[in-house]
């Protein structure tokens, strides 16, 4: 007879490896470092704090992240991949729901706590160049996946400046969004910047 498996001898499942627990907890606190930005800010979002989110003790957090700067340098880089990850999961049917989709990307989660980011890098040496790099990443791709989605021609006068007047338009619906969630008048600014798009970048590919 083969050998008796460990989850055969003691009648369950044997545990993860350690490697895998160990990428679990960093990732816990990754996603426990965006939502505490999002919910608390820069001055309330200590690394003690955001350990109780994840539910790991102080010492696994500074573990992997041995001070504060190292954790939230890491957070940087883990929303600028989700942002990257849910814009390229875009799949709009036309132009209007494009420009939703897009709006949509700036009130969200995500979008909020990159804006915590900003405020912090804006007074955090160890975060400044970071952030602005990785924002203008982020903005690159945003910038592409627009011209895309719109099938857009950005060799045609103007179409440039209309992709990115939408997103500048999206972003600030993002920052009003922050203060009070008035759904009903943003529906109507991009059913309206909808139309002005369709408009000004005529037909697809065309």
């Amino acid at each position: 007879m083969g050998a008796v498996t460990p989850r055969a001898a003691t009648g369950r499942a044997a545990a993860p490896p350690k490697q895998d627990r160990s990428r679990a907890t960093r990732r816990r606190l990754l996603e426990s470092a965006v939502a505490c930005l999002a919910e608390r800010g820069w001055s309330g979002s200590t690394v003690s704090v955001v350990a109780e989110h994840a539910g790991v003790s102080r010492g696994a957090a500074q573990h992997h992240f041995p001070t504060r700067e190292d954790l939230f340098t890491a957070a940087v880089e883990y929303v600028a991949e989700e942002r990257s990850v849910a814009l390229r999961a875009l799949r709009p049917a036309g132009r209007a729901q494009a420009v939703a989709a897009l709006v949509d990307l700036y009130t969200g989660p995500l979008f909020r706590a990159a804006l915590h980011l900003w405020v912090a890098a804006s007074n955090e040496p160890q975060l400044g160049g970071r952030v602005a790099e990785l924002e203008a990443r982020v903005g690159r791709e945003t910038h592409r996946m627009a011209v895309e989605l719109l099938g857009a021609d950005e060799s045609r006068p103007g179409v440039r400046e209309t992709v990115q007047g939408l997103l500048d338009m999206a972003r600030g619906l993002g920052l009003a969004h922050l203060l009070t969630d008035d759904g009903p008048r943003r529906a109507r600014v991009v059913e309206e910047w909808g139309r002005i798009v369709d408009r000004e970048l005529g037909n697809p590919g065309g």
